[in-house]
């Protein structure tokens, strides 16, 4: 098992996370009133479990940001959301989008949460969360979480560290850790994840993404 899922680590996929962050609103009034779109794919190969692909939607116009998100919040659960861009700074850049989602499925209620990114140069953090509230039992009531470091030394190439908390798939850690390695040409971007590493069996989690 440790073999194959060191292999499929080495493949060139990208999330992530960079396509499903805010857009943020810009000056030009023409634009305003364009929306951005953004898809990816997260397939994810975890040790003893089935695999299984997240799909998310994401769309932006101006300061409205919503999302359509499936096999995110948990298996066979779809989730619809709602947020505010907001945009700080020139050459450091704060982007923040506070959101509240509806979730349903095998696991129903609602979840407030945020995403942000802080850029500098050719660093980034980037942050997503929510606090799920399950209507249908409140005792599988649950925290997400997603940080992520990434450095970009050359425009197409990015690595960096990530973290993620999760209910969707188990293993021995409640907080996962591990790296990424992606690659992005025009408004396409494909990132490898490899959790765990070193300390049990790697969760494998690769990423496509396509901006339009």
């Amino acid at each position: 098992m440790l073999p194959k899922l060191v292999a499929w680590s080495l493949v060139l996929a990208s999330p992530s996370s960079a396509l499903a962050q805010a857009h943020p609103p810009t000056t030009n009034s023409s634009a305003q009133q364009a929306w951005a779109f953004a898809l990816t794919a997260d397939g994810y190969v975890a040790p003893n479990e089935n695999g299984y692909v997240s799909p998310i939607l994401v769309a932006d116009r101006a300061w409205l940001h919503v999302e359509a998100r499936y096999n995110y919040e948990n298996l066979k659960t779809g989730s619809l959301w709602a947020g505010y861009n907001f945009r700080l700074g020139k050459r450091l850049v704060l982007n923040v989008t506070p959101m509240i989602g509806g979730v349903f499925g095998r696991t129903t209620g609602f979840a407030p949460g945020f995403e942000a990114s802080l850029t500098y140069n050719k660093v980034q953090l980037s942050f997503s969360n929510e606090y799920v509230f399950d209507t249908g039992d409140q005792s599988s009531s649950f925290y997400y979480d997603w940080p992520e470091l990434t450095y970009s030394p050359i425009k197409w190439l990015h690595v960096g560290l990530v973290a993620q908390r999760t209910k969707a798939y188990h293993t021995s850690f409640d907080t996962q850790r591990g790296f990424l390695f992606g690659v992005s040409h025009k408004k396409i971007e494909f990132t490898t994840y490899v959790f765990n590493a070193g300390w049990t069996d790697p969760t494998v989690v690769l990423e496509a993404g396509f901006s339009f």
